[in-house]
């Protein structure tokens, strides 16, 4: 690639990480070139982002450039970003995804032992969006939960393999027995201590 072609890669990275239209000034100082370099490198991007060559434009708005969409993908972009996204998960959700990831399969009282608090509110939502799904019944007949493929889509997994080690170590069935014990129990304290929110 020559330096023409270089240097437009590198302005056509910061057009596309900028929010507003940046000036050929602005450009040049943050690229460590020269003005008429610039210009030259913004007519390549031009020409490489010509209409009916890329979904990408480049368009001069305020003193500036910036890159923008091609108005003919505009009614696609309209129903794709229409659709409803996932909203944030709440403290408690969070919580009780985690620990469906770490220990599933898991029962909802299993969580609720460990949290402290009653996890039926944010099982329910958790299931609502994909992120948890039932994995069968417990020796008891309560309902088992495992992760969905939506939390790995969410996480950006490719498997349940990826996870953070959160303990450094691989525990035998043994430990992984006593470490499930160890949060029961632990919640059966925070339990006692008095409510908390779900």
């Amino acid at each position: 690639m020559n330096e023409d072609g270089a240097l437009a890669c590198m302005l056509e990275a910061l057009l596309f990480l900028s929010t507003d239209p940046l000036s050929t000034e602005e450009l040049a100082d943050a690229a460590q070139a020269q003005e008429g370099e610039v210009v030259a490198a913004l007519a390549l991007l031009a020409q490489r982002h010509a209409p009916g060559r890329s979904g990408i434009r480049m368009r001069e708005l305020g003193g500036g450039w910036t890159l923008t969409s091609d108005p003919a993908a505009e009614e696609a972009a309209r129903r794709l970003f229409s659709r409803p996204r996932l909203a944030t998960l709440t403290p408690a959700q969070a919580e009780t995804l985690a620990i469906v990831a770490y220990l599933q399969p898991v029962s909802r009282p299993e969580i609720t032992r460990i949290r402290g608090v009653n996890a039926d509110s944010a099982t329910a939502t958790l299931l609502d969006r994909g992120l948890i799904e039932p994995a069968g019944q417990s020796q008891f007949g309560a309902v088992l939960y495992r992760t969905g493929i939506q939390f790995l889509k969410l996480f950006g997994l490719r498997s349940l393999d990826e996870l953070p080690d959160i303990a450094r170590w691989d525990p035998t069935p043994q430990e992984q027995a006593e470490l499930r014990e160890r949060l029961l129990r632990a919640g059966d304290a925070r339990a006692g201590a008095g409510p908390g929110p779900g």
